[in-house]
Order: structure tokens, then sequence, then C-alpha cells
């Protein structure tokens, strides 16, 4: 245990909930910058800013991180003076401010990381900031009060009383009042008095209030501005007073001429900038209340009440197994306790859910800038309209939306929204439009990016693919079927390879980030008029609404957003193709056959799809494939247990799950199957397929 009674695993502790914290001001910053760069902010927006560094500096000193402090008392400066009117808001400093941002973001990283973001990294933002600060003037300098000159002047020792009284939630903002106390030893000889007379009986003690307020007496030769730094990361979570109580000799001249002020109140509270905090209030008390009404959990407890509650499932699935397998004549009275158990058990499940919910909003902030930014490189002119960022999803998948809404973006400013000439000419309107939005459709997340752009160039994207192997040259595709080329690996239509695109990796990587939190992607293009990119992703990774099938003696579980329909077929939808491949015709579509039976070697299975079921299933890229089964044995919601633990990967199997009676059964991955091959050639005879030579136009995702 360290000697100011932190031990190790504490100040670790402090340490990640510091950096958790950082990284949602720092997106709450940019939103803000982003927003100057538009208009200019009004004081409660100037306010939020200001608080922003403040917290990251605070937070920053009492850690040690040199380079984040003193980068941070700058930017500081730079906001409380445009706060207090001395410096505009013009486009050059919003634009300044950016890069500031940039900047604090990269020395919080490299804090993170334990690593240097580099000597004369941010030196230039940080000379460009203090020349509007003014040469030689202290970034956060004002003007000294009585007191200050005073001790100044004398330049002998001085003593001080100071009297700290917290807020009740002092420590919910991780605030250490000892660090204070160290601080305050620095400056001089330091005399400690507590009062303890708010102290509750123990039975009302709550160990997570502050109930202590002390007073201290400094004897130093510092100045009212070196103590108030020592409270300053704290004025807003306690109510601090400093008074200066003259030195004998000074007592003797203050008899003899007393100044003029003498009727001034001696005593003094933080902060020093009184017009500045009169402003900031009113969102700080916003601030408090908000405070009051949350929590910082961590995100492993929330995973442990996720994976309680998810046994809780799977226990009230087992019982509802074993009260249908009774006897008809039992009383029904243990099945309506059951269903309340079951009722109970969905709203748990959807309440501890929501604890994992946030919005899109903090991936959605990300964006105005983005398109700002290559907007002004390419000379396009855009307007991103956004909607629906107060739409959740769950934590993980948001951490997972950052990179393929980036690519996304990207692409429809690069290629798909023309130049300003070419706009006019083609009687568009000179500033073209993306939109961005997100809605709940069922138990899923629908985000849209759409532009009024030119449409993809079908010609010159089949050419391209041609050109580079993707497909042959003999192929005949559908538009639909073209439009889906742009997510082939490798593909590109840019003319050259720039720092925006031409690496021909952005939008693989988009399908195959989609794809691996069990969504998927459609595309629709009109040209001439503009591009939709629809994203369809599950709420959550934790739950899945699957049916139930059987082949044979095994149970699998497919993802219902997956599946279209389910049929019998007749012997005359049935084609051969080879001695390994088989289709089933519907509605003039050639479909191409999955025979789980085969892949999964499962015995006791029904072979000849025309004597079992196919479901019909899509895939990524608007692809179908046809599962064989051998029933349906139904819906249910699932809890999704992960065997990466224990198993290699299985192909065509994403994961498992402990149905009603207490057997496992694996989830299938749609994806994998499209892209398996068969390891039993098809028998010759039986199973109502008819052999063609003629080939074939597949509906499926290869």
């Amino acid at each position: 245990m360290s000697n100011d009674g932190t031990s190790g695993s504490d100040f670790e502790r402090f340490r990640i909930t510091f950096f958790e914290e950082c990284n949602e001001i720092l997106a709450d910053l940019e939103v803000h910058l982003t927003q100057l760069q538009e208009e200019a902010l009004d004081n409660e927006g100037l306010n939020a800013v200001f608080r922003a560094a403040h917290s990251i500096k605070a937070g920053a000193g009492a850690f040690g991180f040199t380079d984040l402090v003193n980068f941070t008392h700058s930017f500081e400066a730079l906001l409380d003076k445009m706060r207090d009117g001395e410096i505009d808001q013009t486009p050059q400093v919003a634009d300044l401010l950016v890069r500031g941002g940039d900047v604090l973001a990269e020395l919080v990283s490299a804090a993170q990381e334990n690593r240097s973001a580099g000597p004369d990294f941010g030196a230039d933002v940080l000379e460009q900031v203090n020349d509007l600060l003014g040469s030689g003037q202290k970034p956060t300098e004002v003007a000294p009060d009585a007191d200050a000159q005073q001790a100044t002047v004398s330049g002998g020792m001085g003593i001080w009383t100071i009297r700290l009284t917290p807020n009740a939630d002092l420590f919910k903002n991780a605030t250490e009042p000892l660090l204070l106390i160290r601080e305050l030893r620095e400056l001089g000889s330091l005399k400690i008095k507590c009062d303890r007379s708010q102290l509750p009986p123990l039975r009302k003690l709550d160990p997570e209030l502050a109930y202590f307020s002390w007073t201290f007496e400094l004897e130093s030769e510092c100045s009212r501005q070196d103590i108030e730094e020592v409270f300053e990361f704290v004025d807003d979570t306690c109510e601090i007073v400093i008074e200066r109580a003259a030195s004998s000799e000074e007592d003797a001249k203050s008899a003899e001429a007393p100044p003029q002020d003498a009727e001034v109140q001696p005593e003094v509270s933080l902060p020093a900038k009184s017009v500045a905090a009169k402003e900031a209030a009113p969102a700080g008390n916003k601030a408090k209340a908000a405070a009051a009404s949350s929590i910082r959990v961590e995100l492993g407890r929330i995973d442990r009440l996720v994976n309680t509650v998810g046994e809780l499932v799977i226990t009230q699935a087992m019982l509802a197994q074993e009260l249908a397998d009774l006897t008809a004549d039992i009383e029904r009275q243990p099945i309506a306790g059951q269903e309340q158990l079951a009722n109970l058990t969905r709203e748990l499940q959807e309440c501890v859910m929501a604890i994992r919910m946030q919005p899109v909003k903090s991936v959605f902030a990300r964006m105005p800038r983005l398109v700002r930014d290559l907007s002004g490189k390419l000379g396009k002119k855009i307007n991103l309209r956004m909607s629906g960022e107060h739409t959740e999803v769950d934590k993980t998948i948001i951490e997972e939306l950052a990179d393929p809404l980036t690519h996304m973006i990207r692409n429809s400013i690069d290629h798909g929204l023309e130049t300003p000439d070419e706009r006019l000419a083609a009687g568009k309107p000179e500033e073209g439009t993306i939109d961005l939005s997100a809605a709940h459709v069922g138990g899923n997340i629908v985000i849209s990016i759409s532009d009024d752009g030119a449409g993809i160039n079908r010609e010159r994207v089949l050419a391209i693919a041609i050109d580079k192997g993707i497909v042959q040259p003999d192929a005949h595709l559908t538009d639909q079927e073209i439009d889906e080329l742009i997510f082939a690996p490798g593909f590109s239509t840019a003319e050259e390879v720039t720092d925006i695109s031409g690496r021909g990796v952005g939008m693989d990587v988009v399908r195959r980030n989609i794809v691996s939190l069990g969504g998927r992607i459609q595309i629709q293009s009109q040209p001439g008029h503009g591009t939709r990119l629809n994203m369809l992703i599950p709420l959550t990774l934790a739950v899945l609404d699957g049916m139930i099938v059987a082949v044979g003696n095994q149970r699998y579980i497919l993802p219902i957003t997956s599946i279209v329909e389910s049929f019998r077929p007749s012997p005359s939808q049935m084609r051969r193709l080879d001695d390994w491949t088989q289709v089933v015709q519907i509605r003039g579509e050639f479909i191409r056959i999955v025979r789980l039976c085969d892949l999964f070697n499962v015995e006791n299975a029904t072979h000849d799809p025309t004597q079992g079921l196919v479901v019909l299933t899509e895939v990524a890229g608007g692809g179908k494939i046809g599962i064989t089964v051998d029933e349906l044995i139904g819906q249910q919601q699932i809890v999704i247990k992960s065997l990466n633990d224990n198993f290699d990967p299985v192909p065509g199997i994403s994961g498992a799950t402990i149905l009603g009676n207490g057997k496992v059964a694996l989830i299938l991955d749609i994806e994998q199957l499209a892209g398996m091959k068969a390891t039993v050639p098809l028998p010759h005879e039986g199973d109502g397929a008819k052999e063609v030579d003629a080939p074939v136009a597949i509906v499926a995702a290869e």
C-alpha cells in the first residue's frame, strides 16, 4: 500500500476511470468544436468546452501527466478569453481549437498507452495559441487581487486560513482530499483541523458520501493564486474560502493606516473568475443533477449480470419444457405460474440489456468533421443531415460501428457526390446532401447512409470487375449483382491511390465488419439520383431470436433475421448441376442447396429435400441459399454461448445455446454455410432431382 493510503489496485482503477471519462469528454468536445466551425457558440456552449478541457487537466494533474497538463493549460486559457469576450470566435480560431482538440486526444491516448507523443508534438498549435494569448503572457494570468498583490510585495512569510467544505457527492467524482493536503504541504507549514459535526450515526452512514470539512492554517510565502491553483480542479465540487492573516509587522502598519476598502468582506471563494463562474453555474448544476441520477458501472459487472440473467432464461425454458412433458390432467395453476415466470424473466432480461445500451450519437458525432474535411480537400459542397442520433444499441456494437460508418461516408463523398460544376450541369443544386439516420426495426437497428449524387455507374463497375478478374467476361449479372461488386475485395473505381481512397479495402471492410456483428448490408442505387446503403444489425450480441430446426437427432439454431421462408419442394423444382451441387427453383430463381446432414455428418437425417424442408435464408449481398432440414421445431429467444474459449473454430458454426430440455444446440453461421462446399457427393437415385446440362444462374453469394 502506498504512503497516502491508496493501494496499487485502487490507483489503477482510478486511472482506468480517468481515461474512460476522458474518452467521453473528448467525444463531447469534438461535437462542440465541430459546431463552433459552423456557427458561434453561446455562453453555455463555450462553458461546456471549457469544462471539458478543465476536467481533463484536473485528472491529468492528479496522475502526473505533465505534457497533457501543460497543453491543456494553454488550451483552457484560450477558451477562457473567448468566454470573457477578449478573443472573438473567428473561423481561424475555430480551426485552431479543432486542431488543439486533435492534439489533446493524441496526448490522452499517449498517456493511456504509457508512451510519449514526442517532444515537439503539438508545438505548432501551442505556439499559435500562445500568440493569440499575447506574447509573454501567462495562459491563465488574471488581474491579481489585493491580497495577492500584498503577498507578492511583502515577500515575507504570511499565514493563510483555508476552509474546505466539500459537497456530499465529492467521492463520486473521484476526488481525493488527501491529494489536496499533500499539495498544500508543499507550499509551507500546514496545520489541519477536521470538522466531524456533520457525521451521522453509524446506522445512517453512507460510505460514498462526504461528511467532513477541514480548516487549514498555512504559513507560507506563497500568493493567493498559488493556493487557488491547488483547488482549481475541485472548485465545482467544494466550497472553498481563503483568508490571509497579516503578519505582526503588517498588523502594525494596518493600525496606523487602515485601507479604504477595509469594509470589504475579506473572504474570497473560488473560482477566481467570478463572472465566468456565474455563467458556468447553470450548466454545472445540470451536470450535478445528471450525476446524481446516474452511476458508472464497470463493464465486467454488467457482463456478469447479463450472463446470470441468461442462465435464468435457460432455466425458465427448461421449466417450460418439463411442464409441457407432464400429463395433460395436471392442474392448470402451476402452468399459470410458469407463464408469469416467463413474463418476468423476459422483462428482467430487457431491463438488464438496456443497461448496456448507448445512443449512436457518440459515433455520429464524428461524421460532421469528416464531411467538412474531405469536402474541403475535394472541392465539393456537402450538407450532412443526421437523424436518430439517440437510437440505442449495445455498447459492443457501438464500438464496432465507427470504421464501417467512416468508410461509407468517405465513399459517398469521394465517389458518390459530384463537384459543384458537375451538379449544376446536371440540373442539381451545387451543394450535395448526405443523409445519415438510425432507427429501431424489430429487434435490430437500421443505419442508413444515402446521397443525392450520381449513383453507381454500372457499366464502369462491371468493366473494372472484369479487368480485375472478379467476374468472368461472359457473366450475365443483374443491376443488383453489379452494385454488389463494390464490396468485392480489392475493388475500387478510383483512378489513382490517394489518402482518401483507391486501395480497394474500404467497402470490403465495411461488409466484413457488419457481418461479424451478425448483420447485413444492402445497397440501392439509381443512376443520376444517388445511392442508399442500409445496415441491419442486431441490437445486442448476447441474445438471439432463433428458429430451432431438427436434422436427424441433432438440433440447430437459425437466426430469424436471416430466414426468408421455408417450404417443401416438389421433385420438379429440384435440379442437379453435377455430382456435388444441387439447386431448387422457386419463382424463377435457382437457389443452391446446402445439406446440413452431409456437411456435419448427421445420422438418421432426411437426405431427400422433397421429403423434408428447405429453409430459404438470405446472405450478404442479397444472395440466398436453401438449407435442408427435417422439420421446424419452433421459434425461441436464445442466449448465445461462445465456443472460442474451449474449442477451435468450426466452419459453419457461430456459437451454441442450451435448450429447454438441457441439451446443447449449435447456432449456424449462414455466411460461412454459403461459402462451404459439399463434402459428400449427391445420391444418384431417390432424391427427386433432374440432371441438367445447360448452365443455370444461381442466386447465391460466393
